[in-house]
Formats: C-alpha cells, structure tokens, sequence
C-alpha cells in the first residue's frame, strides 16, 4: 500500500497526507510555492513536477526513506464531517468538474436512476431540492461504506479517519493535525516548525478552491440538511472522524471543534 495521498516537498522540508477536501488545493500550493517561490499554473492536483506525490513514481523511494526514518515534519488537515460530506455532494455529484464532464463518468446517472437524485443543470441554474437530494445522496454515501455497494467509496466521502491511518500503519507519524477551519493558526503552525527556501505569508496566499463556480451554491444553511435519520447515517460513517477530531456531532450548526486533538490517541487508535 504505502504512503498513499502523501505529498513532500522537493526540498524535503514537509510532508503531507492529503484529505481530500479538507483545504488540500491550498496546502498543495502552499507547498509548492515554498519550494519555487510561484504557485504551480492550474490545479495543484495536476502537477507532475515540482512536488514529490507517491501517485509518482519517482517520489516513492524519497518519500518511503523521509517518512519511515521521520526526517520532516509531518503533518494533515480535518473538517467537520457535516460540511466535508455537503461539500462533497455539491462538488462532486452537482458540479462540473474541471474537465468538463461529469465526476467519474457513469456516476451521476446511476445515482439518478437507484437512489432518485437531481442534480440540477447549468443551464437552468442548478435549480433542484437540494435537501431532498442530499439526503437521498447519503444513503448512497452509506451503502459504499458499509457494503461497498453499489461501488467502492470514494476518496472525497469515506472518512477522513481511513485516509490519515494509512500513514500511521505504514510507519508515518504526524506532528501536526490541526483544523480547515482554523486555517491560518494550523497552517502557521506548520510553518513556524519548518525551514523553507521562500518564506510563505499566510495573509496574502489565496483560497485555491478548484471546485468553487462549477456547481450549484449551497442555499440552506447546513443543519437545514440533516434530519434525524441524516445525522444517524452521519454518525453510522463518521462516528470515529467525530471522536478522534473533536467536532461536534450534536449540533451540526456547529461546524467548529469542541476540544483539541490529542495526537498520542489518534495514533494508537489509527495505529491498528
């Protein structure tokens, strides 16, 4: 398996899990602009040069080395599960994505036909009922979790807790998992730790949301989109992300954290 979605930097000055949809655009760039002093032309997802990704592989043997041998600080992001989740349904299963089309093709339609789902139109302004949809889209969440059916889940829905154990199981260990919705304070944090040929000014650094304009806006705020049965299939997916990442499973109008997260426990329970 290996250090999958792991990035570092040429310089070998950090390392990084990807989540996806936990600020990763910006932190790629991030990154890359610590290295060369530019930011990468295009979605930072894209580059093939100029950071070390293990999906390349060239970087595998220097990423295997940095991280079992804990050369580099290492660090990786979290959201709330109530808005990674909606976050996921409006860009992925509503939007366009970048090439276009779809996301993965067969996908949108299938959801259409086996769970009855609209995901409106460009051409008509994305106009659908939103809540009834998502709802209906985390049934289908569920079941590729659970049963693995109708498909495998994907990257941007199963839970944040998987993606940041195959790090720990491999031999990786974190020394910082901070907040997306702390961004500035945790990506300081990281960078006060680390030394970089260009210094990064976290003030004049862009948002990179690759997937904004592509898709309907959000028009409900989010507790509006999680009934009971809503927030039990939540907890069913993501009770581990709320436990180990202190957010607030209660109230899903919160979407900030509750507590700290206690890196010795994330470890020993992801370790396994």
């Amino acid at each position: 398996m290996g250090f999958l979605g792991t990035w570092m930097t040429e310089s070998e000055s950090v390392v990084y899990r990807v989540v996806p949809k936990c600020a990763c655009s910006t932190i790629g760039q991030i990154m890359y602009y610590s290295d060369h002093g530019t930011f990468f032309e295009g979605d930072i997802h894209d580059s093939t040069t100029g950071l070390h990704k293990w999906s390349q592989e060239e970087s595998q043997p220097k990423i295997e080395a940095n991280v079992k041998g804990h050369k580099s600080y290492a660090f990786t992001c979290v959201r709330n599960p109530y808005t990674r989740i909606l976050s996921s349904f409006f860009d992925k299963i509503c939007g366009i994505q970048r090439n276009g089309k779809r996301y993965r093709g067969n996908l949108v339609p299938l959801l259409i036909q086996k769970y009855g789902i609209e995901v409106g139109d460009p051409e008509t302004g994305f106009e659908f009922d939103q809540i009834a949809s998502f709802r209906r889209f985390l049934l289908f969440a569920r079941d590729t979790i659970r049963w693995r059916r109708p498909m495998e889940p994907d990257i941007h829905w199963s839970a944040m807790s998987g993606h940041i154990s195959t790090f720990i199981v491999n031999g990786g260990r974190y020394d910082n998992i901070f907040f997306t919705e702390h961004f500035n304070e945790g990506m300081q944090s990281v960078l006060d730790n680390i030394e970089v040929p260009h210094s990064v000014n976290l003030a004049e650094i862009p948002r990179f949301n690759e997937s904004e304009g592509h898709g309907p806006k959000r028009a409900h705020p989010v507790e509006d989109y999680f009934d009971d049965l809503s927030r039990h299939l939540v907890y069913e997916m993501y009770k581990r992300d709320f436990d180990l990442f202190k957010y607030d499973f209660e109230n899903p109008a919160n979407k900030y954290p509750i507590g700290e997260i206690d890196l010795d426990e994330v470890h020993a329970k992801l370790g396994v």
